[in-house]
């Protein structure tokens, strides 16, 4: 392959990873070991195929066990929790509730069946919190 070919496969691997998919940093340094690897055919003319494809497994084998999980450490190691369900959420009750009924009440924005999961009526009003949640409803206790 000629060096200009190993670049561009690599440019490819690198643009995909950053545009398109979320791979892991897998593509980023597969992507660096094919950029590597056109650099070395570039200084190195006339080197076989069977040694390009060497370099590019060797340079993608040392990147993948010594660099990739260092560096997805450092770039995204940092980035800030997701909540993704109600769980733990507050809001006030709407109507009272004795221990183990439901009714229904809006949660950010939907409504929701929520039953007293506690051992004691809450009175309307009070704000409760949002324990678990079993199907769509919503299992409450007092704040």
């Amino acid at each position: 392959m000629n060096w200009w070919g190993w670049i561009i496969t690599g440019a490819i691997l690198l643009g995909a990873e950053v545009m398109f998919i979320s791979a892991g940093f897998y593509l980023v340094v597969i992507g660096a070991a094919a950029i590597a690897t056109g650099v070395v055919v570039l200084l190195i003319p006339g080197s076989v195929e069977w040694a390009q494809w060497a370099v590019f497994a060797v340079l993608s084998l040392t990147l993948l066990v010594g660099f990739r999980t260092r560096l997805y450490a450092r770039l995204m190691g940092h980035t800030p929790g997701v909540k993704t369900g109600p769980v733990g959420g507050m809001f006030d009750l709407p109507k009272s509730l004795a221990p183990g009924e439901t009714c229904q009440a809006e949660h950010a924005g939907s409504h929701w069946t929520v039953r007293n999961d506690s051992d004691s009526a809450i009175a309307a009003g009070t704000t409760v919190r949002v324990t678990s949640v079993h199907g769509l409803t919503l299992q409450i206790r007092p704040e």
